[in-house]
């Protein structure tokens, strides 16, 4: 879903990056590339723990009359809620069997699944 980011930037500041339809969501980037990614990560831990709805994206008309959009740029970020879809599936997956059974016995070490582990280093890595 597309939204509205509101973008400030000081010189010699990051760009700071609000999010008007997650109120109180905020984000900083270096690079205006950077925006996008850390506007996602932002909503993703805006929701986290909580029962969370996506809202009905404001209007391009509705966001840039708002106090906090006084001198910032509007640019268009696309936020995916794909995380928000927690079911379980299965997933077949080939690998070396060495390597299969590197990541069981560290799943095991570490008292988890081989899934479990997966999954965790998957988020370690930024998945």
């Amino acid at each position: 879903m597309k939204y509205i980011a509101i973008l400030h930037k000081n010189e010699g500041t990051a760009y700071g990056v609000t999010l008007p339809d997650f109120p109180g969501c905020f984000s900083a980037a270096d690079t205006l590339d950077e925006v996008q990614a850390n506007a996602q990560e932002a909503v993703e831990l805006y929701a986290e723990g909580e029962a969370f709805t996506p809202p009905v994206p404001m209007t391009f008309e509705k966001v840039a009359a708002l106090d906090e959009a006084r001198d910032g740029v509007l640019m268009l970020v696309e936020i995916r809620f794909d995380f928000l879809d927690e079911r379980v599936v299965p997933v077949n997956i080939s690998m070396p069997a060495y390597m299969r059974d590197r990541i069981g016995k560290a799943a095991k070490a570490a008292g988890m699944t081989r899934s479990a582990y997966l999954v965790q280093a998957a988020r370690a890595y930024g998945a």
